[in-house]
């Protein structure tokens, strides 16, 4: 697949960028996009959550009452779960919610979702993909030349530009990432890709 090259005034450049068959062009696998935005989902989990069981709560361990002759049911102490105030049955404890997936399987989500953006013509290609100074109005303009304002917007970069990630970083929609670091998650989760054409090559010779 061939994709025109524009530049940071939204116009094209004359030149095309081929987008590899065996990336942007393979047999979709939804299953495996699951498991990888799962997987990284859950890697994103803190697993800080906790309460207080039965032998954590503070309060007397007398009790309550005698054990025979009240007609009632039998009870201990007041840290019963069944008494307000009294520990948790069951509660969470702090737990890792980590997985392992193979890497074959992450690449080929990984190229299931770009293909899915290829087909779906969400993807544009910049020639030049820098700001002079980090300003978030300069990229706003770039937005607006590309046409992806108001998107929900991936930008892939090719190397680490800091001007580029400040002038971006306070735009709700917009986030920027370098091509290595790319994921599944934040591909499906954008409306919309914008490729440096660096950027593409990465992409060609890291998932083919």
């Amino acid at each position: 697949m061939e994709l025109t090259v524009f530049n940071t005034l939204g116009k094209e450049t004359g030149k095309k960028v081929v987008l590899a068959d065996a990336v942007f062009g393979v047999e979709t696998n939804d299953h495996a996009i699951y498991l990888d935005v799962k997987q990284h989902l859950a890697n994103r989990r803190q697993g800080t959550h906790k309460s207080k069981q039965r032998n954590e709560v503070a309060g007397s361990t007398r009790k309550l009452k005698r054990q025979k002759g009240t007609g009632g049911a039998r009870c201990g102490s007041i840290l019963s779960p069944l008494f307000p105030g009294g520990g948790r049955i069951f509660g969470p404890v702090p737990r890792d919610y980590s997985f392992k997936l193979n890497k074959k399987l992450k690449q080929l989500a990984r190229r299931s979702a770009l293909t899915y953006k290829a087909k779906a013509e969400a993807i544009t290609v910049v020639e030049n993909l820098t700001v002079e100074a980090p300003k978030t109005k300069s990229f706003i303009a770039i937005e607006e030349n590309l046409k992806v304002a108001g998107k929900k917007i991936l930008v892939v970069v090719p190397e680490v530009d800091n001007n580029l990630l400040l002038s971006a970083r306070n735009l709700q929609n917009v986030k920027v990432v370098l091509a290595s670091n790319v994921n599944t998650y934040d591909v499906m989760n954008a409306n919309q890709l914008v490729l440096a054409e660096g950027a593409v090559n990465v992409l060609n010779e890291m998932l083919a």
